[in-house]
């Protein structure tokens, strides 16, 4: 059997040292090679039909082909559909995903993004929305400088607050659109099971939702927004706790649809029937909601798109400011409020 071609092999066919040879074909983090140069190696390499060596060209890259996806549940269909779209991108780039979760402890990011400059991620995506944390932000600003001055890039989905290149939903937008909706549908008393109090996102949503509602005059008390966990658990506790309080209002909004659907199994079993007793909406447009009875009014965020994005961002050429691509939302009116 004749033996391999070596790197070898194609720089003494191109006439070229070992490490021109190596710089045309493998690339280079901080060097480069003429184009006349390039071109010969190239050209010698198809002649003997040499094929790279993947662990070589990242050696030589200083980086990986692998992209770093950091979620915060992967089993929750919210990030497993961005993760769809960072995928396609990711494949579409000749790049393989390393994903990892947070399992909800955005105290862990930092150090994810630690492990994937290790592995030597050739860019990061990070998605999931913001704690109102300045020590827990502020040590995720600090990694991903690291991990930027060496060459790594980045791409965020959530709030622009961390000095990188954000995708940013028009959360505040879509609520507000809801509440109007609902509103002119003829509901009146509403509550809201509202997340976590730090959590960004279902802070703009709530408040959004309640300054709407505010303007039209159906002001939302304060008894009647309920915090918990930002998880389809989160939703079953809140609306256990609304339930708990006496009179139903006639419309419960969930400030994503994980947290609707633990609503609506929380309502089932008590004996609560939506719409006929409460009507109820959610966030996001997840795709599981195609399977749900009955049909969920929520408000519609692009999921794949924007993994696909943020990845193209992730992979696209430096800028010296913060690139920030805002995406609309659109309100979907289904059977879970058929109006009053």
């Amino acid at each position: 059997m004749a033996a391999s071609v070596t790197l070898s092999d194609v720089a003494r066919e191109a006439g070229v040292s070992l490490a021109t040879a190596s710089r045309a074909i493998n690339g280079s983090a901080n060097r480069t090679v003429r184009a006349d140069l390039r071109d010969r190696v190239l050209a010698a390499a198809t002649r003997l039909r040499y094929t790279p060596d993947a662990n070589a060209q990242a050696m030589a890259r200083g980086r990986t082909t692998s992209l770093g996806l950091v979620v915060h549940d992967i089993a929750d269909p919210y990030f497993s559909s961005i993760a769809a779209g960072v995928a396609r991108a990711a494949d579409r780039a000749g790049l393989q995903v390393t994903l990892a979760s947070t399992q909800h402890d955005p105290s862990r990011e930092s150090g994810l993004v630690d492990l994937l400059k290790r592995q030597r991620a050739r860019a990061i995506v990070i998605a999931g929305g913001r704690l109102d944390d300045e020590a827990t932000n502020d040590e995720l600003r600090a990694a991903l400088a690291d991990y930027r001055s060496v060459g790594g890039s980045v791409a965020l989905i959530g709030q622009p607050i961390l000095g990188v290149d954000s995708i940013v939903v028009d959360n505040a937008q879509g609520a507000g659109d809801l509440a109007k909706a609902l509103h002119g549908r003829g509901y009146r008393r509403f509550a809201i099971l509202a997340g976590p109090a730090d959590h960004l996102t279902a802070c703009e949503r709530r408040d959004a939702f309640r300054g709407a509602l505010a303007e039209l005059g159906s002001p939302v008390p304060d008894d009647a927004v309920i915090t918990s966990a930002f998880t389809h658990e989160g939703g079953e506790d809140a609306m256990r706790a609304l339930l708990r309080g006496g009179e139903l209002p006639e419309l419960v909004f969930a400030v994503n649809d994980v947290m609707a659907l633990g609503a609506l199994a929380a309502g089932r079993e008590a004996g609560v029937r939506v719409p006929e007793d409460v009507a109820l909406a959610g966030f996001d447009d997840i795709s599981t909601l195609r399977d749900v009875v009955p049909a969920l009014t929520t408000v519609r965020i692009p999921l794949v798109d924007i993994g696909i994005a943020a990845t193209e961002l992730a992979l696209a050429d430096a800028s010296d400011e913060p690139r920030l691509t805002h995406v609309p939302t659109q309100v979907v009116l289904r059977d879970s409020t058929p109006g009053i």
